[in-house]
């Protein structure tokens, strides 16, 4: 099977336009959205639209800020104030419609095959981040059972990767710094893979980034994509969001 994998669109249409369109060229059995369609961005009912519209088979799974704009109770609190800001926005701003389609995708994670995962934050938590090998080392004795899972929520491409034999030798890769970063995954050993952000990226590098996954061949190609980043910032001013939101996707952090 042949995936398109990509996250964290966060309302930015012209971003999530050019990915798309990346994407389109290439071969597939399904599109796999790993959560947060909306926050950040001004452009949220565009956003869920285009998804709503996609062509062929759609795996989604929600993130904390998709189930924050439909319920603040379930969570605002931990937002910081631009994000809470941008979320109440969002929730004013978001048709019946978007706010139906959105309140049925589920959370995750969700089995792409029997030993391929998709999350948004981390498998026993959506919210949770795994940002360092502790944070790993719990993702993986969440989902014993997976060889790959797929997340999202950091909004920085990288992959943890842990040998089977012994289940001890964790290692860590940015995925970053390249066009395009082809890999190859080995049966022997076990993978946490976050493709990076779409709507915001956050490793020093303003591109979209998503990825291919072939899981035949366990080959996974990340590309990174150039879009309008200046219009997606405009739009986020016009429509009176904190200026950093627009700023940081100038600059990729």
């Amino acid at each position: 099977m042949r995936y398109v994998i990509f996250s964290d669109v966060h309302a930015n249409i012209e971003a999530l336009t050019a990915v798309l369109a990346h994407a389109a060229r290439k071969r597939k059995d399904a599109w796999v959205f790993l959560g947060d369609a909306v926050g950040y961005g001004a452009a949220p009912n565009q956003v869920v639209e285009r998804l709503r519209r996609l062509k062929g088979k759609l795996v989604a799974v929600r993130g904390n800020h998709d189930r924050v704009v439909l319920d603040p109770a379930s969570g605002i609190e931990f937002f910081n104030d631009h994000a809470k800001l941008a979320a109440r926005w969002t929730s004013v701003v978001l048709h019946p419609g978007n706010r139906r389609w959105l309140a049925g995708v589920p959370a995750g994670p969700l089995w792409l095959e029997p030993h391929i995962a998709a999350c948004h934050g981390a498998p026993q938590d959506e919210d949770t981040y795994i940002f360092a090998d502790s944070d790993a080392i719990e993702a993986f004795a969440a989902v014993p059972q997976a060889w790959v899972v797929f997340f999202g929520h950091s909004h920085v491409p990288c992959m943890y990767s842990l040998q089977r034999e012994g289940g001890k030798a964790l290692s860590f890769a940015f995925l970053k710094g390249a066009d395009r970063i082809e890999l190859f995954l080995s049966r022997e050993s076990r993978y946490l893979i976050n493709v990076g952000a779409v709507g915001q990226p956050r490793d020093r590098d303003w591109r979209p980034a998503y990825g291919v996954f072939d899981s035949d061949r366990g080959k996974l190609t990340i590309y990174r994509v150039v879009y309008d980043a200046h219009a997606a910032r405009k739009r986020i001013l016009d429509a009176g969001l904190p200026q950093i939101l627009g700023d940081r996707l100038v600059r990729g952090y």
